[in-house]
């Protein structure tokens, strides 16, 4: 019998069915919090439900203990449906501390429940909170139902005569919190267990007192009677196959390790950490199986050079970074498409400008991937909608760049990078296959001898005897590939390079439209809004509303059909991270008075404010 098992609980508890619920636990960094919820996160996934998750972090390294600018945050929204989003408001908020209730407190439900550790509740940490007084106290918290738990005393009883110093017995009451909310929401706790069994497998000692925690929370939480029910969200119909819980950044690392294998091209990662993008670095060393190179560079211009050297050497580059980074490899980007070889440049967005938020969402640089280079330096953008479908757009990115020879840009942000989802495992099968320009014999071999369907040149690589040939930031001569500074021959090469990147609009498939063909508000959405939008439109389109929705995957070039799809809507609605980037280039592009729903919070869309922004635009509102 297993532990679990053994503590089966009582045939009189009551318990509550509902669809879904969202949770929030949030404390100090040192509060294990992230730890916790991925756990939860884990056990929900076994237990069969669908889910969505949102880490927030702090964009201090070591903010003040206490302190506001020190919480971190961990949402997740599960359900016996589909979920797209980590949900709106919790229904419950675990607060280990006061800064971690007054930094959320104004986000949770009228109703829910705070379950605060009061034991932090000193005037110390009031203080460094900004309360003046003890909201726990003072009526504050009478609009939710507050359960007031001593988690640091429970858990040091719990673990009394373990010899644990103060700190390591500190560092389990997370799971004490833990328990608890598995009984709340009658979770099984198998899962936990063996994880804290392999993870301190070195320590004995650490295994106990986490295994104790975990059991005496849950017990307690029985016992104490301090919930009264148990919620029970049944299991979502989910289609057949093998899943994994996947983040945006390992979904990403997947994908190019998919297209590699798929390619038969060796894969190579020039990267330099930063937030958020360095998981994919930390990934991608993981899989030397299948050959992968990472190379962690000393700067972003080393990173994106080696990228471009291994292009040049036949492997299938890469590179990763944020919007700063992305920034210094400007020059070398301009490199990749003057030599025209395939590399492919990942963006995880954040907030911005300079450092900015550098641990929040943002989508403020799409017209940085689009036009962020000197001279006329066209690439293809490319932008993941959820986190599963980072795999996805990876795998795509790397086969347009070398069917096409050329760099391409990939957008996602730090929601997706972040967040997590259940991800059904693609077949090998069903990923597109690779093509690429034949290099002709050596007696038809030109360097710039493009392929009439794609306009690629050929991929010629060092080691094949006589296919040497001059390359270089140089503009080139047309076909012979030769240093030219012809002014006609620059105008060509200009609109050949830009015409090569509008091929790849003849492999974007037929736009998807949520909802009717035609009708009153379209809302056009990109990158890591597509859960706000397709759960809204969802909810208007239930009401009665004439309301439909697309998401663009493809943003340079934009999908041939898209002029036609904007002009049969009343109004277009563009809800972005951003002051309204997609929106000037929908703008500019198909002249139509497209109206913007911005948001520039470093924090994603609730689908409440989407949901608004259309309920006014029906209205005659802005």
């Amino acid at each position: 019998m297993s532990e679990t098992a053994a503590q089966a609980k009582p045939a009189a508890v009551p318990i509550e069915e509902i669809e879904s619920a969202v949770i929030r636990f949030a404390g100090d960094s040192g509060d294990g919090i992230q730890l916790t919820g991925m756990q939860f996160t884990t056990t929900t996934a076994f237990a069969g439900n669908d889910l969505s998750t949102f880490p927030d972090y702090p964009a201090e390294i070591r903010a003040p203990v206490g302190t506001i600018a020190g919480v971190s945050g961990f949402q997740i929204q599960f359900a016996s449906r589909q979920v797209l989003t980590p949900g709106d408001a919790p229904d419950v908020l675990v607060a280990m501390n006061p800064a971690a209730l007054k930094a959320n407190i104004k986000d949770v439900k009228k109703g829910g429940i705070l379950l605060i550790n009061k034991d932090t509740f000193g005037q110390a940490n009031l203080t460094k909170a900004g309360y003046e007084k003890n909201p726990l106290e003072d009526g504050a918290l009478s609009d939710w139902r507050v359960i007031g738990v001593e988690l640091g005393r429970l858990t040091r009883n719990a673990l009394e005569g373990m010899g644990l110093t103060a700190t390591e017995t500190e560092r389990c009451k997370n799971f004490f919190a833990l328990g608890m909310t598995y009984w709340l929401y009658d979770r099984p706790m198998d899962a936990t267990l063996k994880w804290i069994e392999a993870k301190f497998k070195k320590n004995p000692k650490f295994v106990e007192a986490n295994r104790r925690a975990l059991l005496a929370g849950n017990a307690y939480a029985e016992t104490a009677e301090i919930f009264g029910h148990h919620f029970r969200v049944r299991k979502a119909p989910i289609k057949p196959g093998i899943y994994r819980n996947i983040t945006g950044n390992e979904a990403v690392a997947l994908g190019f390790v998919a297209a590699s294998s798929r390619s038969g091209l060796p894969l190579w990662l020039g990267s330099y950490p930063i937030t958020p993008a360095s998981d994919v670095l930390h990934e991608l060393s993981k899989h030397k199986n299948f050959g992968v190179k990472t190379f962690q560079a000393e700067d972003e211009i080393a990173a994106i050079g080696s990228a471009v050297g291994a292009a040049f050497a036949g492997m299938l580059a890469t590179t990763t970074s944020s919007g700063p980074g992305i920034a210094l490899k400007g020059e070398a980007i301009g490199l990749a498409v003057m030599t025209e070889l395939p590399l492919v440049i990942l963006n995880v967005q954040r907030g911005g400008p300079s450092t900015g938020l550098p641990t929040k969402t943002e989508q403020a640089d799409l017209l940085q991937a689009l036009y962020g280079r000197n001279g006329e330096c066209p690439v293809p953008v490319l932008a993941a909608a959820t986190p599963g479908d980072c795999f996805f757009m990876a795998y795509e990115a790397c086969r347009l760049a070398v069917k096409y020879m050329t760099p391409v840009m990939l957008l996602t942000d730090g929601y997706l990078a972040n967040g997590s989802e259940p991800w059904l495992i693609p077949s090998v099968e069903s990923l597109t296959a690779f093509v690429r320009v034949p290099v002709p014999a050596l007696a038809d071999f030109k360097p710039y001898k493009r392929d009439p369907e794609t306009l690629a040149r050929p991929w010629a690589t060092p080691g094949m005897k006589g296919y040497e040939h001059r390359i270089g930031g140089i503009e080139k001569q047309d076909v012979t590939g030769n240093v030219s500074y012809d002014p006609d021959n620059h105008e060509r090469m200009v609109r050949l390079r830009a015409a090569k990147v509008g091929k790849i609009a003849q492999d974007i498939p037929a736009t998807e439209i949520l909802g009717e063909k035609k009708g009153k508000v379209l809302l056009v959405g990109w990158g890591g809004t597509y859960g706000a939008i397709t759960t809204a439109v969802q909810n208007l389109q239930k009401a009665g509303k004439s309301v439909s929705s697309i998401h663009l995957r493809h943003l340079n070039p934009l999908p041939p059909d898209l002029g036609d799809i904007l002009a049969s809507f009343e109004h277009v609605l563009v809800p972005e991270l951003n002051m309204g980037q997609l929106l000037k280039v929908l703008r500019a592009k198909f002249l139509i008075p497209a109206t913007g729903l911005n948001k520039i919070k470093g924090q994603p869309f609730k689908v409440s404010e989407i949901e608004a922004g259309v309920e006014s635009l029906l209205q005659g509102g802005k």
